[in-house]
């Protein structure tokens, strides 16, 4: 048995239904997402060396699968974010640069490619071919977007991601801000306490490269105690400025990343493990190691030979890592590492380790309210000021930090759903999973190496 069949089997050992995931195709996509029904599908799963041998003149999963490779570089093309990460064939890449199909034209063939891998699914379904539909209905979604077309947040974010953020109880929200006010008290609002406080833990400039290096090896170390990763890895790191987000990661292939961490505003030293962690170990940098490794060049499913950031896939990749910083630090791990290690390499008072991990604690329970104030903000029910306003409140953020929020839901819409929303999802998959064995390690390797969308991690009670 293949690790892809086994990975596969233990998740069907949790699900109690079965059933498949496929919808009937729509060019229009003007389905009532919101209104859909989850359900987790049980497919059979495809032998890695069943994908080679075509019947001439019959369509198969494989086929269709270059055929989106090919689709998402078309898009790539009139939309530069959505393909995140391309290892595949470079003439494959060139050809689509150098035809630049217009975007009716991709329309016709995206609507095309959903209506054949449907009709697939609906032969056999498996799950390459489940995950496959999903890819091309969300390319479809994205390409309308690209040429204009305008979704509601919950229908766009179900189009894209599998996936629809709840509706929140604002309340809640302020129940949390009363347990921050309680930890940093004073006169002045709440957000700029909070800031005040947390920008007396920065690092110094001098020693960013310090501590990221040190924040990077223990996250790595932790990580390959558990998983053996080829030898050849490795990232770059680089310091970069005027973006609309705190890190990135950019996946070169060859089981190599580039990741970059932005400085416009002070970076305190908690973001070091939090970034260390989700650009790299066990986050993106090993989940893109895992599915090159084990879904493209084990199992030979050249559809993971690209990204498409728009996409289910993002559910898992944002989700996953950051749950991975709980994973790899786990109780007080964290906060005991940071106090020892990091603190004194960046100069700053260990003494303030405390309240800074009480106030963290606190402010996860905030972290919902980004949906929330995108979705008002995109379904125009709330204007930019507004939108920043919120952010500074229930963000507890700087002006400053709350434009920057902003601007990152203004560039990539709905996908801060996969931040937050994702987390809860892997959190939830991991512990049912690892409920017998303890083993949530192996369970988030078999998250990271399955292709499971939200509706099938949402499945799992």
């Amino acid at each position: 048995m293949t690790k892809l069949n086994a990975a596969f089997a233990a998740f069907l050992l949790l699900l109690a239904c079965g059933g498949s995931d496929s919808e009937a195709p729509d060019s229009s996509l003007k389905e009532d997402a919101e209104n859909s029904v989850v359900v987790a599908a049980t497919p059979e799963v495809e032998s890695a060396d069943a994908n080679g041998d075509d019947t001439p003149g019959e369509d198969s999963i494989a086929r269709a699968a270059e055929d989106f490779v090919k689709l998402a570089l078309a898009v790539g093309v009139h939309d530069g974010a959505f393909v995140d990460a391309y290892h595949g064939p470079e003439e494959w890449r060139e050809e689509a640069e150098e035809a630049a199909v217009e975007l009716d034209a991709l329309e016709t063939e995206a609507n095309a490619l959903l209506i054949r891998v449907s009709r697939l699914n609906a032969d056999e379904t498996t799950i390459r071919g489940v995950m496959l539909e999903k890819l091309a209905r969300a390319a479809l979604a994205r390409l309308n977007i690209v040429r204009g077309e305008t979704y509601p947040f919950n229908q766009e974010t179900k189009l894209l991601y599998d996936a629809i953020a709840p509706d929140y109880d604002v309340g809640e929200f302020y129940a949390a801000l009363s347990t921050l006010d309680t930890l940093v008290p004073g006169d002045a609002p709440l957000h700029e306490r909070i800031e005040e406080f947390r920008n007396s833990l920065a690092i110094p400039e001098d020693k960013l490269l310090e501590v990221f290096n040190a924040a990077i090896a223990e996250c790595r170390r932790r990580t390959l105690e558990h998983y053996e990763l080829p030898d050849n890895e490795s990232f770059s790191l680089e310091f970069v400025t005027d973006k609309p987000w705190s890190g990135y990661n950019w996946y070169q292939g060859g089981f190599e990343s580039l990741i970059q961490v932005n400085t416009d505003f002070p970076i305190i030293i908690d973001r070091a493990i939090d970034l260390g962690c989700h650009e790299g170990y066990p986050g993106h940098h090993t989940w893109n190691i895992m599915l090159e490794r084990d879904l493209l060049n084990e199992a030979g499913w050249i559809e993971y030979s690209v990204y498409p950031l728009f996409s289910p896939l993002s559910i898992t990749a944002e989700g996953s890592a950051n749950y991975g910083i709980e994973l790899a630090f786990p109780g007080d791990e964290k906060i005991a590492f940071e106090r020892d290690i990091l603190f004194p390499i960046a100069g700053l008072d260990p003494a303030k380790a405390e309240t800074l991990d009480k106030l963290n604690t606190a402010k996860r329970k905030l972290s919902h309210a980004r949906n929330h104030v995108a979705r008002l903000y995109l379904d125009e029910q709330i204007d930019r000021d507004e939108a920043i306003r919120m952010m500074m409140e229930f963000g507890v953020q700087s002006e400053e930090r709350a434009e920057q929020s902003v601007r990152f839901t203004e560039t990539y819409r709905g996908y801060v759903i996969n931040y937050n929303l994702g987390r809860d999802l892997v959190e939830n998959y991991i512990e049912r999973l690892a409920a017998d064995s303890g083993d949530r390690w192996g369970a988030f390797e078999t998250l990271l190496t399955t292709p499971l969308a939200a509706s099938d991690l949402a499945a799992i009670k």
